[in-house]
Formats: structure tokens, C-alpha cells, sequence
């Protein structure tokens, strides 16, 4: 399939795409904050660089973008144009997540992983998935999963 963009509009259409401060990200924070959990941002100190870091509960959040780290889930389709670069890049994704997860894990860090999935859409419960997040923090469960 022939991209309906020519390669300058594609490239700056990609350029604007943020790693940070999306959407869904500030949808998990505002809730945190409100329920009077306190945290930091976006640690490089940390493997992967985690969206929300918070040291009281030695906990770390990733917020994942069902597309940019290949999710099974409706929100992921593979594109049909640069089929083998796409694959390359998401499983590269998906292998830097699970080094990052395995390294907060064995360095004494609880992981939590919020989907895309399970804040957009029609129907989707946002403050319940804060309120298992909230619950997970005070829980001593090292790892949790919120999907769609």
C-alpha cells in the first residue's frame, strides 16, 4: 500500500509524535495525584527511563502506547507499509521494555504497566484503573498489568 503523504509530511507527522507528557500519561497522574500520591517524572537514572517514579513505594509505572510497544490488543494493527521495519522496531521495543522490567525487578523496584488500552475508548473506567493502581501501591505485589 503507497503511503497518502508524501515522505516530508510523513516525516514531520512523526516528529510530533511525544514520548513524554502524552495523553494517557497525564490521565494516570492527574488520578494518582488526586488520590495524594506524590511521585517524579521520568527518571533517567532508572532503566527505561520510567514515566512515573514513585520512591516511597519503591514502585515504578510505565504508561505504554498499545502501538509503540505491540500490544495485542484492537488499538495495535501492523502497518502495512515498511512491514520489516516496523516489526524490527516494536520487537526492539518490547525487548528494551522487558530488560528494563527485569532490571527495576532485581534491583529491589515494583513495576507496574498501564496499557493504552485500558484509559481510551467509549466505556473506559479510568478511575478504576487508578483505584488498582492506588491499590497495587500499598499492596507489596511486585508487578501489575492494567489492560483494556
Amino acid at each position: 500500500m503507497v503511503d497518502v503523504v508524501d515522505s516530508a509530511t510523513r516525516s514531520r507527522m512523526m516528529a510530533g509524535i511525544r514520548g513524554r507528557n502524552t495523553t494517557p500519561e497525564i490521565l494516570v497522574r492527574r488520578q494518582l495525584h488526586k488520590r495524594g500520591f506524590r511521585f517524579r517524572l521520568h527518571v533517567r537514572d532508572l532503566p527505561g527511563k520510567p514515566d512515573i517514579v514513585l520512591p516511597r513505594y519503591r514502585a515504578i509505572i510505565f504508561i505504554h502506547g498499545c502501538f509503540w510497544h505491540g500490544h495485542d490488543c484492537h488499538l495495535f494493527k501492523w502497518p502495512a507499509t515498511r512491514p520489516d521495519f516496523w516489526r524490527e522496531k516494536i520487537a526492539r521495543n518490547q525487548s528494551n521494555d522487558a530488560k528494563a522490567c527485569k532490571l527495576l525487578l532485581d534491583d529491589g523496584w515494583r513495576v507496574g504497566v498501564v496499557w493504552e488500552c485500558a484509559l481510551r475508548g467509549a466505556g473506559k473506567n479510568i478511575e478504576g484503573v487508578a483505584e488498582r493502581l492506588a491499590q497495587w501501591l500499598r499492596s507489596d505485589d511486585p508487578y501489575t498489568e492494567q489492560r483494556g
